[in-house]
């Protein structure tokens, strides 16, 4: 899905965070989660994504999905940006956050340890650098189960009140 849905994000101008698709209540749902990298970055948790865009990129997906037939059933399509907590999944994705909190849980763990909160230090050659518990960990990017930022919300609150 991932593979079918990037260049048609790219081609609106934005990059694809995310790609969820499953079974839930009201049935078949894939849901992609958008980010305009000319907005969001270190400092800034606002990602500039309207509902014009969502609209855009759900018409163009949508049409995609439909030629190349690749889900059997009814779905439903969700288009929306990546929220405050915003997944972290790329290289590229945590060398922009460089600065801001982070959950991070690995599979196998480092040094013991399989989860993570701190600030994102760095990031290069594959691995991470997290600040967490005084000290800072190296964390290979392919362990990484599952990373989000943690919203800053004094200063969310501060940004809605300007």
């Amino acid at each position: 899905m991932w593979l079918l849905a990037e260049p048609y994000v790219r081609d609106a101008g934005f990059d694809l965070i995310e790609v969820q698709h499953g079974r839930e209540p009201g049935g078949w749902v894939v849901r992609l989660f958008i980010d305009n990298p000319a907005v969001a970055g270190a400092g800034s948790m606002t990602t500039g994504i309207g509902l014009d865009d969502c609209e855009r990129v759900s018409r163009d997906v949508s049409a995609a999905l439909d030629v190349a037939d690749v889900i059997p059933h009814a779905y439903q399509l969700e288009v929306s940006s990546p929220g405050l907590d915003r997944p972290l999944r790329r290289e590229r994705d945590f060398a922009r956050f460089v600065g801001e909190s982070a959950r991070i849980r690995l599979n196998d763990g480092v040094e013991g340890r399989r989860n993570f909160l701190g600030t994102l230090q760095a990031a290069k050659d594959g691995r991470v650098e997290i600040a967490c518990d005084g000290r800072s960990y190296s964390l290979p990017i392919d362990d990484i189960q599952r990373a989000n930022l943690v919203p800053d919300w004094e200063r969310e609150f501060h940004r809605s009140a300007s």
